[in-house]
């Protein structure tokens, strides 16, 4: 029998005026998605804005609830999906994401991908990444899924496909209000010295 654990895939949807653009254009109901490693959401990761003020500069970070551009929201609404993996994939999700911290200034927000993909031409770099494209860069690199198109066709709603099952939706804010507490805080680590990046 193979052990399995769990990931989390976050889709959200601000008020931003991007957010409300992409929304217009796609129909979708979520805009922007997230990966963590734990069902607290603590260790959150994706690619978005570098300030709450400023949706033309955008790089991969660490995302918070009670942070940056969600701090002055009452309420963000999304979903949370529990991604079943191997310790295997967990692990090797964990390496990718830690590579990522520890080079984020190599990489920044693929403009003009999601630009582009809008358009059915879409752009991938190697150090240029929009949300939904890093979550499933490192989902699919990690051979969690394979949702059968190319890494800039994949929006916050593809998501919703990954194999996996929905445990909440409504108001994030509530649902990290009632886990952060349970939770243990976790700790993200790297290599064979076990080098502690976060936690």
């Amino acid at each position: 029998m193979v052990t399995r654990v769990n990931v989390y895939v976050v889709l959200s949807r601000s008020r931003t005026v991007l957010s409300r653009t992409i929304a217009l254009a796609t129909r979708d109901e979520f805009t922007h998605s997230s990966l963590a490693l734990d069902p607290g959401l603590d260790l959150m990761f994706s690619f978005g804005r570098r300030r709450a003020g400023n949706p033309f500069v955008g790089c991969f970070r660490r995302e918070r609830f009670d942070d940056g551009l969600y701090r002055g929201m009452d309420v963000v609404p999304g979903v949370v999906l529990e991604v079943p993996v191997t310790p295997e994939q967990h692990e090797a999700i964990r390496v990718r994401i830690t590579e990522f911290l520890l080079d984020s200034h190599a990489f920044s927000y693929n403009v003009r991908g999601l630009v582009g993909a809008r358009f059915g031409r879409g752009h991938e770099a190697e150090d240029r990444f929009f949300c939904s494209e890093f979550v499933y860069h490192v989902l699919h690199g990690a051979g969690v899924c394979d949702l059968g198109v190319e890494r800039w066709q994949v929006r916050p709603q593809t998501l919703l496909d990954l194999p996996g099952r929905v445990v909440f939706r409504g108001d994030l804010k509530d649902y990290v209000a009632a886990h952060g507490a349970l939770e243990t805080l976790p700790s993200l680590t790297f290599g064979h010295a076990r080098e502690r990046v976060l936690g």
